[in-house]
């Protein structure tokens, strides 16, 4: 058995409004998740760059929150599952008027070729 609070900080703060490591590379993402233990921003498994993935396999955070708008929803790694209700320090999304794909002026016109499944 998992216990889900070995992988979280309720108190950590989002790293930013965006995937860092996108952000930091010029690049763009779909959709955003945030590390519930220490808070990195990265980019959903349909982006490019699947940072939020990433995060996981380099820091053993298990557990990651949607960082989208009307979203509460988490994915356990661990058990590989999803579960609602988890509520981690303010902000619990990106701003309203961010973009989706983003960051606005990175994205290129032709963004869902380059979308993963």
């Amino acid at each position: 058995m998992v216990d889900i609070f070995e992988g979280v900080d309720l108190e950590a703060l989002p790293s930013g409004t965006g995937c860092a490591e996108c952000l930091a590379a010029g690049q763009w993402w779909l959709h955003l998740r945030r590390c519930a233990k220490c808070g990195h921003i990265g980019c959903c498994d349909t982006s490019p760059n699947q940072h939020a993935t990433k995060h996981f396999h380099e820091t053993g955070h298990f557990i990651m929150r949607t960082f989208e708008p009307g979203e509460d929803w988490c994915w356990d790694y661990k058990r590989e599952k999803a579960f609602f209700g988890l509520k981690l320090a303010d902000p619990q999304s990106h701003p309203l008027d961010q973009p989706v794909p983003g960051p606005k002026g990175r994205v290129p016109a032709n963004w869902k070729a380059y979308l993963n499944d």
